[in-house]
């Protein structure tokens, strides 16, 4: 029995210099050594080394399986680290470096393939420098340029293969003039800016030629004049519109607030897309009819009782909503109605 319990407190002589060895605090309540914490389930969640209270050397995290989470090796004790991240699998995630816990210098962010995605400057915690965005196949897709965690010069953003658009940032909104250009080197869009706002002229162009010509001031849309094919390019504002009803692929008439009317040679789809929809509405789905809905005057019939839209000025052709465009017709009624009326529908 003796021989037993020395046995014992031989053992625990021997493993107390462990023991005190590890998770160590001074008598100033400072972390000194090798130091490890574990978990409820006793998997360890980081281990490392302190001196003076400050971590020094390689500090690893692990998820609950045992592989490495992140990887921190101090190059200045407690302040400055070369930073790593993995996913479960093991894929580095990201690297770069920490100043006081703060993000600094340049990071990189990898795909689990091992593809460099982004390229990141910062400062002390904050966007600072180029950021670098990469696609797929290792081509440069978007390049900007940060200060203080704002944009702040130029920036470039691939579109497709060979197209890409620019633009100038002064402390966070666009400045000057944008540009962009499709798959052959062909102008698409071009316009101005001022204080991050549209202001001036802004246009865009279809294989080359001008289709669509704005002007805005500060931020809000003055005019938006669009391209006719008549044959000759004619443009006119999508304020004189009245109505545009399509015929075929390729042919839609304009009526407009002078009473005229107009014969373009253009796909429908495309001056759908040309004329916007801040100001129109579709009054039939079925024949695609749009009309401008502060030319709408309310409901009428035709000489069979038919409801038909009463436009200003009413075009030569009668026009019979559907049930979206009738609820067009309600809508605007009760937009243009007196508050009283509102209150009493």
């Amino acid at each position: 029995m003796k021989k037993t319990l020395l046995m014992i407190v031989a053992a625990l002589v021997v493993a107390s210099p462990m023991v005190d060895a590890q998770n160590k605090i001074d008598k100033q309540g400072r972390r000194q050594g090798h130091w490890m914490r574990t978990d409820k389930d006793g998997a360890k969640i980081f281990e490392g080394t302190f001196k003076d209270g400050l971590e020094t050397g390689v500090f690893t995290y692990y998820y609950h399986d045992g592989n490495v989470r992140m990887r921190n090796t101090y190059i200045v004790p407690g302040k400055v680290c070369r930073h790593e991240a993995f996913d479960e699998q093991g894929h580095l995630l990201a690297d770069g470096y920490y100043n006081q816990r703060n993000r600094d210098s340049i990071w990189h962010f990898y795909a689990t393939d091992g593809r460099l995605v982004k390229q990141a400057a910062y400062r002390m915690g904050v966007k600072h420098g180029q950021h670098i965005v990469f696609n797929q196949t290792g081509d440069t897709a978007e390049v900007a340029t940060w200060s203080d965690n704002r944009r702040h010069g130029r920036w470039w953003k691939r579109i497709g293969k060979n197209g890409y658009i620019t633009a100038t940032y002064i402390k966070g909104g666009i400045e000057g003039r944008l540009v962009e250009y499709d798959e052959h080197n062909k102008l698409t869009r071009e316009g101005f800016y001022e204080d991050g706002y549209k202001h001036g002229s802004y246009r865009y162009y279809e294989n080359g030629d001008l289709t669509i010509d704005e002007q805005w001031q500060h931020g809000m849309m003055l005019d938006r004049r669009i391209r006719l094919l008549l044959p000759e390019a004619e443009f006119v504002s999508i304020h004189d519109i009245v109505c545009i009803v399509p015929q075929g692929k390729n042919r839609v008439i304009f009526y407009l607030s002078d009473g005229s009317k107009k014969v373009s040679r253009e796909n429908p789809d495309l001056v759908f897309e040309r004329i916007g929809n801040e100001l129109f509405a579709t009054a039939n789905s079925k024949s695609r009819i749009v009309v401008a809905t502060h030319n709408v005057q309310g409901l009428g019939a035709d000489n069979e009782g038919r409801e038909i839209l009463l436009l200003d000025p009413q075009p030569d052709i009668n026009i019979y909503p559907d049930e979206d465009g009738l609820k067009m017709v309600q809508s605007r009624s009760y937009e243009d109605s007196s508050p009283l009326d509102q209150l009493t529908r």
